[in-house]
């Protein structure tokens, strides 16, 4: 069963709502699932409705033509339209740690992660085996601060031969660089712990241990190029005791990466972001 899927957004107004369900209506849809926010200090309205395509008697390619004539250019309206069974394409940039990759890869291997996986890119070998594994293309592209330019040039040009429609870093242990921010904008989602910016470093459970501190977690976010400071998408937490030893806060800490990270892409290829 296909379904369609809009992302409405524009300045709060009377009639939005019924007009776009009585499109829908009109034309033989049956409304799934509908959620609305409205943004009271901006007064900016936002939508996403999710609609049967059995009857619609709009055909596919031409409901985008339709909605924009009727309804979004009479309420200035800026939108998306996607449909769920067209699985969108992502790629994963690993380094050295398994555990985020292990599971989105499990999850899309055992069909509950309702992606395409084009290719899979590394400055290291390390992984190589896990996701060949999986029957995925691994792409090794080493990084250098005498080489970082010309190997993202690399990055974006796979990514372009892939027709990849976002990016996941499950654990990529390298900044970004402005050109593929530039180029993916919104759509490179990034994964860490939320000791963020009280401990950073390449210790962080241990400076927590030492401090004493009672709740880890993880934070998952878009990739902007000021440094982990980009719209925060999930976030997830995880009671710690003075039980608990540092290799434990390490295990818990990488067991909520995992399902922040899978709540993140699961909110972007069901487009409810």
């Amino acid at each position: 069963m296909a379904n369609g899927i809009l992302l409405i957004e524009c300045a709060d107004q009377q009639g939005i709502v019924s007009s776009v369900t009585e499109f829908i209506y009109t034309n033989k849809g049956n409304i799934i699932e509908l959620d609305q926010y409205l943004d009271h200090e901006n007064n900016h309205f936002f939508m996403r409705i999710e609609w049967s395509l059995d009857d619609f008697t709009i055909e596919k390619s031409k409901i985008g033509e339709y909605f924009h004539t009727l309804l979004a250019k009479r309420f200035n309206i800026r939108f998306n339209l996607y449909f769920n069974d067209e699985k969108p394409r992502m790629a994963l940039f690993v380094t050295k740690l398994s555990h985020c990759l292990i599971d989105l890869l499990g999850r899309w291997y055992n069909g509950t992660l309702q992606v395409e996986i084009p290719v899979v890119v590394s400055n290291h070998e390390y992984l190589r085996d896990v996701v060949e594994k999986f029957g995925l293309r691994f792409h090794h592209i080493p990084i250098t601060k005498d080489n970082k330019v010309e190997q993202e040039q690399k990055h974006l040009e796979i990514l372009k031969e892939n027709n990849i429609d976002f990016v996941v870093l499950a654990r990529y242990m390298q900044i970004i660089g402005e050109g593929l921010i530039k180029t993916y904008g919104s759509r490179i989602i990034n994964i860490h712990h939320s000791f963020l910016p009280a401990f950073v470093g390449a210790k962080p459970y241990h400076a927590a241990y030492a401090r004493g501190v009672k709740i880890i977690g993880a934070t998952a976010h878009y990739v902007t190029e000021e440094l982990d400071a980009g719209p925060i998408i999930e976030q997830e937490v995880s009671r710690v005791s003075h039980h608990n030893t540092i290799n434990d806060l390490v295990q818990m800490g990488q067991d909520v990466e995992k399902i922040t990270l899978a709540k993140a892409v699961k909110n972007t290829f069901q487009e409810r972001l």
